[in-house]
């Protein structure tokens, strides 16, 4: 049996590179890491951590959740994990923010594994800023054209094509504006 040519390799190389992004991906998802909280804070912006927010951002800023972690009737959020951890809890001690573990020195594991989240949210937050800019483009084209005058057409639930009178073309360019405001920072 001969070895692949060159141009065989070349042929198989995005096949296997989409199988490879395809384990890695899934990889990421099954891990542990997978369950992060993820909130926003007081200026807007999405915050993702292993640990709880603080106490000060109100449940409604709360994004996501792990799945194991549940809230109690006195607002504080425990974990099976944490709780089981430390043991019980004394009734004075109810109220109070557990304990931090002893400090260690982070394993490798851990280092690799704090790096892949940062890498992993940066490219999330990357993500969101192109979509962002993308969005704001297209919004921005569009408020041109709708102020721009010429006739716009749009379809129907029956497929005919109809023309936008004043009002329409009005709350079309207040719609653009909204998403200009909102993606274009």
């Amino acid at each position: 049996m001969s070895s692949p040519s060159n141009f065989q390799l070349r042929a198989r190389m995005p096949a296997l590179l989409l199988s490879l992004l395809g384990v890695l991906g899934g990889l990421m998802l099954s891990s542990p890491a997978a369950a992060q909280w993820k909130w926003r804070d007081a200026q807007g912006r999405v915050q993702y951590s292993d640990r709880p927010p603080p106490t000060t951002v109100p449940d409604r800023d709360i994004l996501a959740r792990p799945a194991a972690a549940r809230t109690t009737g006195t607002g504080i959020v425990s974990s099976p994990s944490v709780a089981g951890a430390s043991g019980p809890v004394s009734g004075s001690t109810a109220s109070a923010v557990p304990a931090p573990a002893a400090a260690s020195a982070p394993t490798a594991g851990e280092t690799r594994r704090r790096a892949q989240e940062d890498a992993t949210r940066r490219a999330d937050e990357e993500r969101q800023a192109r979509q962002r800019a993308d969005n704001c483009a297209r919004a921005r084209d569009y408020a041109r054209t709708v102020e721009s005058g010429q006739r716009l057409t749009r379809t129907n639930e029956r497929g005919e094509r109809e023309f936008l009178d004043d009002g329409q073309r009005a709350a079309e360019l207040r719609r653009a504006r909204e998403v200009i405001a909102s993606d274009c920072r």
